[in-house]
């Protein structure tokens, strides 16, 4: 399999192979040659049905029977490769040449991937394209660069300060605590204090601890489980305790959530009802509700147990069994490749659940989680041991 964007003739081409043939897509326009004309280029696929837009002309070519995932593995190159009798004869015109000119701003899947020294894994013969110490958009929110005798200076907009116009001036005098994130009011001309976790207080200077979780909506909780490489990944189990009187809410993703072909387990609430939902591979995600109205909304504790045997799931709900489907009877895929990660009650800050998880549950989690088993682990998971914000103790 293999995904490629390359030059022809002055066009730009998409070019695809999912595993069974090659689609090749073209733009209706050049791309100027003056080498200082800067193009917007958006390309990508939906299944096999690929998109190309170049400066707002877009181009698709309509999805067929056929294969619809992307399966590489490999590292990710720009502008070139290590070695050009790597690259499949089908992923180019010609003979494959590496890339002549400037690539600023890359968005992979809704991740900016940083085209910096310390950010990429490898590579060789790159330089500055911009040439002075200013770069691109090294002065962040609309600030104006000037080229200084010692490198650059920022000249920000009124309500961003330090030396890339990185700091919001609601925060520049903040009494948050060296573990907080302070996140600018505008419209109140304040501020507010994200607790690391482990800290609680208006200012986030108060160290606590708890063995019960409560989340208040902007709250996650990211813990890595240490034992992952030795996990038998086709028969998963995971069982907790929550309880809410909200209708809404992620209550675990059990998954890296970075894209979307990521493996994942998801439990959470719609229309008050209990919801999961898995993903063993090729996008398909299947959610299973439970078909009787039973509410989980109602503030009681509840115990949620989710089994994995390589296809087969069962859902358990205060010890009673209420699921029990096998999502692929044919076996295509059958192990849980998560990456050994766990969301609590939502994602990163400014991740929104709802994107995160492509509409399968709408909003990050309010109540409380306590009890968490891994597997068939003796003992519980230890939530203060991730990392996250605003989760307090519901002790």
């Amino acid at each position: 399999d293999f995904l490629s964007i390359s030059l022809a003739r002055g066009f730009v081409q998409l070019r695809y192979n999912l595993g069974d043939r090659t689609v090749i897509l073209q733009t209706l326009q050049k791309v100027s040659a003056n080498g200082s004309t800067w193009h917007s280029l958006k390309a990508g696929r939906v299944g096999n049905e690929g998109y190309l837009n170049l400066d707002g002309i877009s181009i698709a070519r309509r999805a067929s029977p056929g294969m619809n995932a992307l399966d590489t593995h490999t590292d990710f190159f720009v502008g070139g490769v290590s070695s050009l009798n790597l690259v499949n004869s089908m992923a180019v015109e010609n003979d494959p040449t590496g890339f002549t000119g400037c690539i600023r701003e890359i968005v992979i899947n809704n991740r900016v991937l940083p085209l910096t020294v310390n950010d990429a894994k490898g590579g060789a013969n790159v330089g500055d394209c911009d040439g002075t110490a200013c770069g691109y958009a090294v002065c962040k929110h609309n600030g104006t660069c000037k080229v200084e005798n010692t490198g650059f200076s920022c000249s920000c907009p009124q309500e961003w300060t330090g030396s890339t116009c990185e700091q919001s001036v609601l925060c520049s005098q903040s009494r948050c605590g060296p573990q907080a994130l302070c996140v600018p009011q505008p419209a109140s001309f304040s501020y507010t204090c994200l607790c690391a976790l482990g800290w609680a207080g208006r200012y986030c200077n108060s160290k606590i601890t708890f063995f019960i979780a409560e989340f208040v909506g902007n709250s996650y909780i990211k813990y890595t489980d240490p034992y992952y490489a030795a996990r038998d990944l086709q028969h998963s189990r995971i069982s907790l305790n929550f309880t809410t009187n909200q209708t809404e809410g992620l209550v675990l993703w059990m998954g890296k959530g970075e894209d979307e072909d990521n493996d994942f387990l998801a439990i959470g609430l719609t229309n008050g009802t209990l919801k999961v939902v898995i993903n063993l591979g090729e996008r398909i995600s299947v959610p299973l509700i439970h078909s009787e109205y039973l509410s989980c909304s109602c503030g009681r504790w509840h115990f949620v147990t989710v089994v994995q045997n390589q296809t087969c799931i069962k859902v358990y709900l205060d010890e009673e069994l209420i699921l029990f489907e096998d999502i692929d009877p044919h076996r295509k895929y059958t192990a849980l490749n998560y990456g050994g990660i766990c969301y609590f009650g939502g994602f990163e800050t400014g991740r929104k659940v709802h994107i995160v998880t492509a509409g399968l549950f709408q909003k990050e989690f309010i109540g409380k989680i306590k009890d968490v088993v891994l597997f068939q682990d003796s003992k519980k998971v230890q939530l203060m041991k991730g990392e996250g914000y605003n989760v307090y103790s519901g002790n």
